[in-house]
């Protein structure tokens, strides 16, 4: 269901500082990962982050928390402006050599596994967020990998298997056409996407099976909180995404807005936050500037205005989590 015109209009009058983030040309900022195959981040965060199933992405949130896994479209360098191999080291390829993300460069033969047909004609997904123009190139990695190894530069194919620029959008998604390398047994696809709008770029690293058919890895995404939400809930809300379809996970235009207000007050004081899910249903918001630091929607809304207590000073982000995998922030300065 759709958010009332009404609705919205009051939500954007009553917040000034609303930011709406939509999957349309021309959206304010770019993030996205590989949808098909799914990216490390996309299959954690399908798991659940906050009770991932595999062993490999427990051990990605023992190392680095939750928000990475929230964050899974954020694996980025924002000056990279096609100096990849120069800007990220070798072993850090996943990450991005961001420590944020280094659970997802763990060494491990055991990452969830797309199944792929070797040397197929092959249609690629990227979920894009925040879609812009730019360039994409997809690498894979030599015969003879060894994933119980650090992925090196060296580790990959010296040519891309396949480049597109400004490839088309639609659902959410870039499609590139393409064939899959004659390969055998488990792989990795590389892949980077450098805007031409800008110097920023995005990473992800996508595990593969080839010649293993073409099934997705067993995640099973949550879809709602586990328990009843009350005022005062001890869990962060799940924002997990679509049920996985054959050949990727599902999309959905995400239309999310998160606003503050004030949008700077002392410690203790109130702020109302107004969250906003089109298409969608608001699942929760989180912050760690509030006590408690999180609250689920009381019941199924495409706009919800909770009131939360500061209670440490600083800059936070606030941030609305969608049912349907959309996310929207904003920032809350709060003063001692």
């Amino acid at each position: 269901m759709q958010i009332k015109r009404k609705a919205l209009a009051a939500a954007t009058l009553t917040v000034p500082t609303l930011l709406v983030l939509a999957v349309a040309p021309g959206a304010a900022s770019a993030h996205g990962t590989m949808n098909n195959p799914p990216s490390r981040t996309l299959v954690c965060f399908s798991e659940n982050p906050e009770s991932p199933k595999s062993a490999a992405c427990k051990k990605a949130v023992e190392l680095g928390g939750t928000q990475p896994l929230y964050d899974w479209n954020e694996v980025n360098l924002a000056n990279a402006a096609g100096r990849h191999r120069e800007l990220i080291p070798d072993g850090k390829l996943c990450s991005a050599g961001r420590d944020k993300y280094r659970g997802f460069d763990q060494v491990r033969a055991d990452w969830p596994a797309t199944g792929m047909p070797s040397g197929a004609a092959f249609t690629f997904r990227y979920r894009a967020t925040a879609p812009h123009k730019g360039s994409f190139e997809l690498y894979v990695t030599k015969d003879g990998y060894d994933p119980s190894k650090p992925l090196k530069w060296s580790d990959l194919e010296s040519k891309p298997f396949l480049t597109q620029r400004d490839p088309a959008l639609a659902d959410g998604a870039y499609t590139l056409q393409g064939k899959l390398p004659a390969k055998q047994g488990r792989h990795l696809i590389y892949s980077i996407w450098q805007r031409s709008d800008s110097p920023e770029a995005f990473y992800s690293c996508s595990d593969v099976t080839f010649g293993g058919g073409t099934t997705t890895p067993t995640t099973s995404p949550t879809t709602a909180p586990t328990a009843a939400p009350t005022s005062k809930p001890t869990t962060r809300p799940t924002s997990a995404p679509p049920a996985q379809q054959p050949g990727g996970i599902a999309l959905s235009a995400i239309n999310a807005g998160a606003g503050i207000s004030p949008a700077s007050v002392r410690v203790g004081g109130q702020v109302t936050v107004t969250a906003v899910c089109g298409g969608s249903k608001v699942r929760g918001v989180a912050s760690g500037a509030f006590s408690p630091r999180q609250a689920f929607a009381p019941a199924p809304t495409a706009a919800w205005t909770p009131s939360f207590r500061t209670a440490r000073a600083g800059t936070y982000p606030v941030i609305v989590y969608c049912r349907n995998g959309g996310q929207a922030r904003t920032v809350l300065t709060v003063r001692a």
